[in-house]
């Protein structure tokens, strides 16, 4: 199954305010150039990720995007299958090419393919954004927590 361009810079978008980490900020601009997408396609997206408070926007300028605790704990397959525009993987029917199959009566193809269409979106389903992106936090104001294992830098402790 392919993702429509749509899909892919939302999830793009997401993935890059995720991998800000401790809330940075980011314009617009800085995530179309961090993913390298088109800004006006950029934009869309913005647009309907904060239509679905996945995402704050401040506006202004010291303005910009930062993901929200739902946009983190996002299911993938859940924002994949919403913005899905096609109901299935292939056209029987002939609606997009105006030409319907001749063997559609007798094939099984077309079940097969939302059988493995399904399967692909429950296996997304069980994806986070948060799990896309190693580090991905909310921004709190508060520096980063080391992670474990990771040194703990002494200078400038008193104790």
């Amino acid at each position: 199954m392919k993702l429509n361009a749509y899909t892919d810079v939302c999830l793009r978008v997401l993935m890059s305010l995720a991998r800000g980490g401790g809330g940075r900020r980011m314009t617009s601009q800085q995530v179309a150039d961090s993913i390298g997408v088109p800004y006006n396609h950029v934009i869309k997206a913005v647009s309907e990720l904060r239509r679905r408070e996945l995402i704050h926007v401040t506006r202004g300028r010291l303005g910009g995007a930062v993901i929200t605790e739902a946009g983190l704990d996002l299911r993938v397959g859940a924002l994949v299958r919403d913005l899905s525009t096609r109901p299935e993987v292939i056209d029987c029917d002939g609606l997009e090419s105006g030409h319907p199959c001749p063997l559609a009566a007798a094939c099984s193809l077309r079940g097969a393919l939302a059988r493995a269409r399904e399967a692909f979106l429950a296996e997304l389903h069980g994806v986070r954004i948060r799990d896309l992106v190693p580090g991905a936090e909310v921004a709190l104001g508060l520096p980063a927590m080391p992670t474990e294992g990771a040194e703990v830098p002494s200078e400038g402790i008193d104790m």
